[in-house]
């Protein structure tokens, strides 16, 4: 990979990339609030948990299929794998989210003014809906990023803001949310691997527990985060 794709890598997996994801908890807030996670051990679990069995299995294997439709220029997969993966949110917060992200992922395209980027954004505009993994991609493509980086750096940044979350609802220390991405890290590669061999017939997200996590943080009294 040129040092510009792993640059323009380093941006999209960024923290600062403004999309609103540090808002967002994906039913980590409500685990918190029932007591399924009570500490660091906790936290790891569950994270570790949604990454091999829910976004591993479905989500990453989804990106890899998103940019392989992106770099055929095959729109009509584009637009039936961003359906897909709309209709398969558990709950209204879930779906909320993508879409929200999604949108302010497309619109940060035309505002790094990128000639080069206009027509991507014509394209995606021209959609009603679009969830963050298809603009992601999107981008990941026109910047000439190598899938398996790709992948890779799109599951560390989920990695990152669900223990960004924990820190925050736990409450963790600094070194706690450093020792459980330095786990996390060892566990990141060989779930990339697995979602770029995964068939399509082997995706699942079938975690019922995630679900319902997600479904009650609707209706969760106190809360800090929009998922």
């Amino acid at each position: 990979m040129s040092q510009l794709a792993l640059t323009r890598l380093l941006q999209l997996a960024s923290p600062a990339l403004p999309v609103g994801a540090y808002t967002y908890s994906q039913g980590l807030e409500w685990a918190v609030e029932s007591g399924v996670i009570r500490d660091e051990a906790g936290a790891g679990r569950w994270i570790a948990d949604l990454l091999r069995h829910s976004i591993g299995c479905y989500e990453a294997p989804l990106l890899v299929a998103l940019m392989q439709a992106w770099r055929d220029k095959d729109m009509a997969s584009v637009r039936a794998l961003n359906a897909e993966f709309l209709a398969s949110r558990e709950s209204a917060e879930l779906r909320a989210e993508t879409v929200q992200m999604g949108f302010s992922l497309r619109r940060l395209l035309r505002d790094l003014r990128d000639e080069r980027l206009l027509p991507l954004a014509d394209t995606l505009d021209a959609q009603p809906e679009v969830a963050f993994p298809t603009v992601w991609t999107a981008l990941a493509v026109a910047w000439e990023i190598e899938q398996a980086a790709a992948v890779t750096a799109y599951l560390w940044s989920w990695a990152e803001n669900q223990v960004m979350a924990a820190l925050k609802a736990v409450p963790l220390g600094q070194a706690a949310g450093q020792r459980l991405l330095a786990a996390l890290a060892v566990q990141i590669p060989i779930v990339a691997v697995d979602a770029q061999k995964r068939p399509k017939t082997a995706w699942s997200n079938f975690t019922p527990g995630f679900a319902i996590a997600c479904a009650r943080h609707e209706t969760q009294y106190s809360r800090l985060f929009r998922s």
